[in-house]
């Protein structure tokens, strides 16, 4: 099996504008973007699906939910992903959005040319946000191209049988 390296940018900056543009924000205050390239083909939505599954898994629970009060749904549904509401998309990208009452959130996937993506995008609406996302922030850019990673073995698997 071949090591593929997930490429990353940090920074509103550093994100292209063609990519914030797909954000549901007008205004972003912190910008990720996680890439890998992959051998298999496969959805948006399936990709964001491999990803965190059709609910959160507790430790999903604990940052999303506990630490950042995101507002997820509690049950499966087509209409959500990991309890994160699909607020938009198109044939090679999918948003999912959630907000608390100090933080808006968009996690947007795209699937393209032997690639895959999460972008992460969050507003603080409340100061508290300026003090709890960036301790989590480093913990977030740790876990996601483990996540990639994970993500591209559970399609690859599912294409295969």
């Amino acid at each position: 099996m071949t090591v593929r390296f997930v490429d990353r940018a940090v920074g509103v900056r550093t994100i292209p504008e063609s990519v914030c543009a797909l954000s549901s924000m007008p205004h972003i205050d912190y910008a990720d973007r996680f890439s890998l390239s992959v051998d298999v083909d496969a959805t948006p939505e399936r990709w964001a699906r491999a990803m965190f599954g059709d609910v959160p898994s507790a430790a999903e629970v604990l940052i999303w939910r506990g630490f950042l009060g995101l507002r997820l749904s509690r049950e499966r549904s087509p209409a959500t992903v990991a309890g994160w509401r699909i607020g938009g998309r198109d044939q090679d990208w999918i948003r999912l959005e959630a907000a608390s009452w100090f933080l808006s959130a968009n996690l947007l996937v795209q699937a393209a040319d032997g690639r895959v993506s999460l972008t992460t995008f969050l507003r603080y609406d409340r100061r508290l946000a300026d003090w709890v996302w960036p301790p989590l922030s480093a913990v977030h850019r740790r876990l996601v191209p483990g996540v990639l990673h994970a993500a591209a073995a559970r399609v690859r698997s599912s294409a295969r049988g």
